[in-house]
C-alpha cells in the first residue's frame, strides 16, 4: 500500500482513466499512478547522496518502494542502490582496520612513487568495469572502424564522438533522474541507441530525456565551431555542420528519432506552435532540415496521440534545441543542405 502522505490521484494523468483503489499502475496506458511523487522521492534521494549522507539516502529510495509495483524495473534498480549505499554506509563508519588496510596494499611499496596511483586505478577497476561494458566497447570501436575505413580516420573518430556525446546526453540524463540504463550500442552506417526502461515515466520526463540527446550533440557542435575558429582548419567546421544537422534530423517527430517521443507532451495547440517555430526558422536560417521537421510535426498535429495535458516547459524546450541548432549551422560556412 502507498505510504499515507502520498497522494492518490483519481484518475490517470495520461490518459484520463479512472483508477481503482490501490492502483499502482494504468491498466490502460501502463503509467505508474504515483510518477510525481516518486520524482520527488528521487530528487530527495539523490541530494543527500551528494551530501554523502548514505543512509538517509537509502531511507528516501526505499520510501519509494511501495509506490512501485514489485516487479517493476525500478523497483529492481532501488533495492541494488538501497544495497549498494548501505555498504558505503557501514564502509564509512566501520572502515577496515588499519592492519588490513597496509597489508591489501602492500603490494603497491614495490613501484616506489608509482604506488598510490595503482592502488586509485586497483579501486577505480570496478567502476570502470561497470560503466565501460563489453557491448559499448566493442559496437564503439566497430563503429570507429566502418567510418574509418570508408573516409579515413579523423572522419571515423569525429563521427563516432559526435554520436557518442549525442547518446551519452540521453544516459546521463536518465541515470541524474535515479532511473536505470544501459551504455550506448552503436550500429555502424545507422546510428546508436541508448537502452532504458520508459515504463511508467511521465511524458515530461521522456520529452525531457528525449532532447537531451540533441542538447548535448549541440553541444558537440559548439566545441567544434570553436576549434575551428581557432585553427582555421575547415574539417572542424564541417564536423561540427554535419553534427548539428544530424542532431537536426533527429528532432523530425517521427517515432524511430528523438523527436517522435519528444513530442507526446504536447497537446494539438502546442504542437500548432511548434509547426509555427518550425517554419520561422527554416526561413530564418534557410535551412532544409526545419521543414522536414515541420512535415513531420504537421502530421502530428492529426494524430489521436494527444496527451490528457499539454507541457509548456516541453514545448519550450522544443523550441530551443531547434533554435540552437539552427544559430550553430548558420554560423557555419559551406553548403550543407539549405533553401537558397
Amino acid at each position: 500500500m502507498p505510504p499515507a502522505n502520498a497522494q492518490i490521484p483519481k484518475k490517470c494523468q495520461t490518459c484520463v482513466q479512472e483508477l481503482p483503489a490501490g492502483a499502482l499502475v494504468c491498466e490502460r496506458c501502463h503509467t505508474l499512478v504515483h510518477a510525481d511523487e516518486l520524482e520527488r522521492i528521487a530528487d530527495r534521494a539523490k541530494d543527500l547522496e551528494a551530501k554523502h549522507e548514505w543512509r538517509a539516502a537509502r531511507e528516501q529510495w526505499l520510501a519509494a518502494l511501495p509506490l512501485l509495483p514489485a516487479e517493476a524495473e525500478q523497483a529492481k534498480w532501488i533495492r541494488e542502490r538501497a544495497n549498494a549505499l548501505m555498504h558505503a554506509a557501514l564502509d564509512r563508519e566501520l572502515g577496515p582496520p588499519q592492519d588490513s588496510r597496509a597489508a591489501q596494499h602492500g603490494w603497491a611499496k614495490k613501484f616506489g612513487p608509482l604506488g598510490p596511483i595503482l592502488i586509485v586505478l586497483a579501486k577505480g577497476k570496478a567502476l570502470l568495469l561497470t560503466i565501460f561494458k563489453l557491448k559499448f566497447l566493442l559496437t564503439f570501436f566497430s563503429f570507429i572502424a566502418v567510418y574509418w575505413a570508408l573516409w579515413g580516420w579523423r572522419f571515423g573518430l569525429g563521427i563516432a564522438v559526435l554520436v557518442l556525446v549525442h547518446e551519452m546526453g540521453h544516459f546521463i540524463d536518465i541515470r541524474w533522474r535515479g532511473l536505470p540504463a544501459e551504455m550506448p550500442v552503436f550500429l555502424p552506417l545507422l546510428g546508436a541507441y541508448v537502452s532504458w526502461d520508459a515504463r511508467g515515466v511521465t511524458l515530461e520526463t521522456r520529452t525531457a530525456v528525449s532532447l537531451a540527446g540533441p542538447l548535448a550533440g549541440w553541444v558537440a557542435s559548439v566545441v567544434c565551431t570553436a576549434i575551428w575558429w581557432h585553427t582555421g582548419d575547415n574539417f572542424w567546421a564541417e564536423l561540427a555542420r554535419l553534427g548539428a544537422f544530424m542532431n537536426l534530423l533527429n528532432l523530425i517527430p517521427v517515432w524511430i528519432l528523438d523527436g517522435g517521443q519528444a513530442i507526446a507532451a504536447l497537446g494539438q495547440t502546442d504542437r500548432v506552435w511548434l509547426l509555427t517555430s518550425t517554419l520561422a526558422m527554416a526561413a530564418l536560417f534557410g535551412e532544409l532540415g526545419f521543414l522536414l521537421v515541420a512535415a513531420g510535426v504537421a502530421w502530428r498535429i492529426f494524430t489521436k496521440d494527444m496527451p490528457a495535458e499539454s507541457s509548456k516547459r516541453s514545448l519550450a524546450y522544443y523550441v530551443c534545441v531547434l533554435a540552437f541548432l539552427g544559430l550553430v549551422l548558420r554560423l557555419l560556412p559551406g553548403q550543407g543542405f539549405t533553401l537558397q
